[in-house]
């Protein structure tokens, strides 16, 4: 069955009255789509990617159409779940619709998919950056969704579950469903996507994949993707935009010596490490707390509001 969905004139901001960070977007995906967003940390690729989940509504402009059954990996994954993975997947599973055994049949399935089954019952709070990851990515193709939506959710899987969720997407494709996708690696599918949305400087721009001319599914008639983000004072004349990170590490763990040479922050008695980092180094601050011996676990990762650093 044939399906659309049409963003008009949509936009997000930050709270109430607070500074935009996508305005007057115009996009529709259909079933057969595969649709690349690009653009620097902090650009509103996320906040894009929550919308078309249906996780945050818009704050300008509509969003309408058939809306299939979803399925969404976010850039930051809940981890610290009192959870074991298989108990997850199953629970999630039945939110979308399975019954009991059949959720829990397909979380199996996913876990052996992505060589986890290992760890099926292992909690969650107690995995690995790359095992955990490997859940997050289980729990977004379950019920093998009409439209999946993934946030970097290749960082931090191992090359051949990375080649595997690659064959994911091209599956979704092939059986008639629509994949967004954020990520890093200009390698990633590269020469697939129907469309990619490039988001640079405050605007975007929609870029014609190789096989394609622009439009984002399966119907010829379909519009491409384009539209405008602010950044909302981040950056601009006479600073850079700053990201915040707050991670937390093991008893008597000192800062790692890997942070990129931007890297401001406050080690708390507790553990707490709080991080400000330019946000063009905010990847490499991430690897190196993920990267340590023992890893730090991260708690959150944010843009710096009405602060600048000087450039």
């Amino acid at each position: 069955m044939s399906w659309a969905i049409r963003l008009e004139g949509v936009g997000r901001r930050y709270g109430r009255g607070g500074p935009w960070v996508l305005r007057e977007v115009d996009l529709e995906l259909r079933g057969g789509g595969l649709l690349r967003v690009e653009g620097g940390n902090g650009s509103g690729k996320s906040t894009l990617l929550r919308l078309l989940a249906g996780i945050d509504a818009p704050s300008a402009g509509r969003i309408s159409g058939r809306a299939p059954a979803r399925g969404y990996v976010p850039e930051r994954f809940p981890a610290a779940l009192p959870l074991t993975a298989l108990a997850y997947l199953t629970h999630l599973g039945r939110v979308r619709g399975l019954r009991s055994r059949a959720a829990a049949d397909a979380g199996r399935e996913l876990l052996e998919r992505f060589d986890a089954q290992e760890y099926a019952h292992t909690r969650l709070r107690e995995l690995s950056k790359g095992s955990s990851q490997k859940v997050a990515v289980a729990q977004g193709l379950l019920g093998r969704p009409g439209l999946l939506l993934l946030d970097e959710a290749w960082t931090g899987l191992d090359q051949p579950a990375r080649a595997t969720l690659d064959e994911a997407v091209r599956e979704r494709v092939a059986d008639g469903g629509a994949v967004v996708f954020v990520d890093h690696d200009p390698r990633r599918l590269a020469g697939e996507p129907d469309a990619s949305l490039r988001i640079k400087e405050g605007r975007s721009a929609s870029v014609p994949g190789a096989g394609d001319t622009g439009s984002v599914g399966n119907a010829g008639n379909a519009r491409s993707a384009r539209g405008t983000v602010d950044m909302g004072g981040m950056g601009g004349a006479g600073g850079i935009a700053l990201t915040r990170i707050e991670a937390e590490g093991a008893p008597g763990a000192g800062v790692p010596g890997a942070l990129p040479d931007g890297a401001r922050g406050t080690l708390h008695p507790d553990g707490l490490l709080s991080l400000t980092v330019p946000a063009t180094e905010s990847d490499a601050a991430l690897r190196a707390l993920l990267g340590a011996r023992p890893p730090w676990h991260v708690r959150s990762v944010h843009p710096v509001r009405g602060e600048r650093g000087q450039a």
